[in-house]
């Protein structure tokens, strides 16, 4: 699906790149043929008021195209009109020899003549032509269009080239680009597939225990059934149901930015009621519990959904601090901040999975240890602390792992 979507985005891309170069070269080259059709009409109007020198002869006429000096082959002829519908030309001047008295000059000036507009090509012998009727008899001017036709492939010959190698530095932009915007949607489709994959394994689980429950349960007369299956029953039943819950909390959080009721409430005393309920958890784990809070640090949240944040990091830390040790959460603040940290002993996590703690589902297997829960709470502490403008990252090491939770004061 991915490789699909790069090269659909790739195709799109250069397909509006082709279309934007043809419109660049096309007018680049409807402009040059303008340009050097209007120069060799400059030449042409030049030469016809001319007179011819001895020898008919004349020098070459030159125009700068881009820069560079074109030289044009030229000749004019004058013809004068005789009787029973004749006419008798001669060559008055230009650059071409051998002209005069010809089979080719004479096919030349029938088609030149033949012609009703006074300017025109006589595309035949590749020439361009302007008459011009002095009462008398006609002038004629001719130019040669080899060199227009020449210098135009040479120009757009180049022209080709620097669109080509623009085409192929753009489909390499193109590709890279193709990469980077696609990440985003790889990485989404792929935590997608691992969600489900996750949840699917959460939930199996408890769905066994039910069924074979429910399934003995059925086999046995109602008033000689244990009361154990029916608890099993009952506990798995509540298992799934927080887990529907947790995962109802991060699907909701994924299209709310901010929680719906945001007051003022004092951090201080969340803080300090989270430490209270935790005191007996902890002691019952084998661990003790120690909080210092400053007073005073008022913030603008949902009292309930920060609550909720400093239970999920209180939790985990009782789940896998080390055996025995000290649970500490403190909350401090600085000018502008309020910072909450709850760290527990025990052994480092390594720092390829630290930036994973937050993942839906994850949970770290050699350095923490498996314990109960889903490996959703951490992910919606991240959830909470986002929506109130916050940050929530892990550090670890030595002397254990700590979860530092920061959000402004209220003003």
């Amino acid at each position: 699906m991915i490789r699909k979507l790069r090269l659909k985005f790739v195709a799109v891309c250069m397909a509006m790149v082709t279309a934007v170069l043809a419109a660049v070269c096309f007018a680049i080259f409807a402009a040059l043929q303008g340009n050097v059709e209007d120069l060799s009409r400059q030449v042409l109007h030049r030469v016809i008021q001319e007179e011819s020198l001895p020898g008919g002869r004349k020098a070459e006429i030159g125009v700068e195209i881009g820069g560079d000096k074109l030289l044009l082959p030229y000749f004019t002829v004058s013809v004068w009109p005789g009787g029973g519908g004749t006419y008798a030309a001669y060559v008055t001047g230009g650059t071409y020899a051998g002209l005069e008295d010809t089979a080719e000059l004479t096919a030349i000036l029938e088609d030149c003549l033949n012609q009703v507009p006074p300017e025109g090509t006589v595309q035949d012998y590749g020439l361009r032509y302007l008459r011009r009727d002095n009462g008398l008899y006609q002038r004629l001017a001719f130019v040669d269009m080899s060199m227009e036709r020449a210098m135009l492939r040479e120009m757009m010959g180049s022209y080709l080239v620097i669109a080509l190698s623009a085409f192929l530095l753009l489909l390499g932009v193109s590709v890279i680009l193709a990469r980077w915007t696609t990440a985003p949607v790889e990485r989404a489709w792929s935590q997608q597939r691992q969600f489900l994959s996750d949840a699917s394994h959460e939930l199996k689980t408890p769905l066994t225990v039910i069924l074979s429950n429910a399934e003995l349960l059925s086999a046995i007369p109602q008033e000689e059934r244990p009361a154990r299956w029916t608890d099993n029953i009952l506990s798995e039943s509540q298992r799934m149901k927080r887990l529907v819950e947790e995962m109802l909390t991060l699907a909701r959080a994924d299209h709310m930015a901010q929680p719906a009721v945001l007051a003022e409430v004092s951090l201080s005393d969340i803080a300090g009621d989270c430490a209270l309920a935790f005191e007996p958890v902890a002691f019952e784990a084998g661990k003790s519990l120690e909080y210092t809070a400053e007073e005073d640090v008022f913030v603008l949240g949902d009292g309930d959904r920060l609550r909720r944040l400093v239970s999920i990091l209180l939790d985990n830390a009782v789940k896998y601090g080390a055996e025995g040790g000290i649970i500490t959460l403190t909350l401090e603040k600085t000018e502008r901040q309020a910072r909450l940290t709850v760290s527990n002993p025990g052994e480092p996590i390594p720092a390829e999975q630290l930036g994973r703690l937050f993942e839906r589902f994850y949970r770290a297997d050699a350095s923490r240890g498996e314990k109960s829960g889903f490996g959703l709470g951490l992910s919606i502490a991240a959830v909470i602390a986002q929506e109130h403008r916050g940050t929530l990252k892990a550090e670890s090491g030595r002397e254990g792992t700590r979860f530092v939770f920061t959000l402004p004061l209220k003003k």
